[in-house]
C-alpha cells in the first residue's frame, strides 16, 4: 500500500500490487476513547479519523494511527471493515479487500456515518455508479 494524493479527497491509500479478495489490509489503529470521554467527540467535522465501535468507544486514527486512516469513502467500496473481538475481550477494526484490487487502484470503505440526526456536511464525492451523494449510512442517519 502507498499513501498519496487522492483524486477523490485529500490523501488516499493505493494498492502497489494486486490484492486478492479477502486479503487483510490492516488493523485500524489510534488512540482509544471510552464511551464517556468527551475528547473523542470534539473532532473536526471537515476531516476526522474517528472509527466507532459497538461498545460505544472510538478509535481516533489522527492520534497514533497508521495508513488505514487515509482510506477514503466510496458508496461502492472495494474494502470492508470488520469489528473483531480479541481473546482478551477488546474490540479492534480489521480491514480487508472485498474484491480483487489492481495495482494503482485506490482503496475505499463505505463509511456509513452516523451523524446523530445531523444531515449536512457529509457530501460524497466518490463518483461511483449509484452514489448516495452522502457519506451517511443508507438510512440517512
Amino acid at each position: 500500500m502507498e499513501v498519496r494524493s487522492s483524486p477523490v479527497h485529500g490523501t488516499g491509500v493505493f494498492a502497489t500490487g494486486f490484492i486478492a479478495a479477502g486479503t487483510p489490509i490492516g488493523c485500524y489503529t489510534g488512540r482509544r476513547y471510552g464511551p464517556r470521554e468527551q475528547q473523542a467527540r470534539d473532532w473536526n467535522n471537515e476531516l476526522t479519523y474517528i472509527f466507532g465501535l459497538s461498545d460505544g468507544s472510538v478509535i481516533n486514527g489522527a492520534e497514533g494511527g497508521n495508513a488505514t486512516r487515509h482510506i477514503n469513502h466510496s458508496c461502492k467500496p472495494n474494502c470492508v471493515a470488520y469489528e473483531i473481538e480479541s481473546e482478551d475481550g477488546s474490540l479492534h477494526i480489521e480491514i480487508e479487500a472485498a474484491v480483487r484490487i489492481r495495482a494503482g487502484q485506490e482503496l475505499f470503505l463505505d463509511y456509513r456515518l452516523d451523524a446523530g440526526g445531523g444531515q449536512g456536511g457529509y457530501v460524497c464525492r466518490c463518483g461511483a455508479p449509484g452514489c448516495r451523494g452522502t457519506m451517511l449510512g443508507s438510512s440517512g442517519n
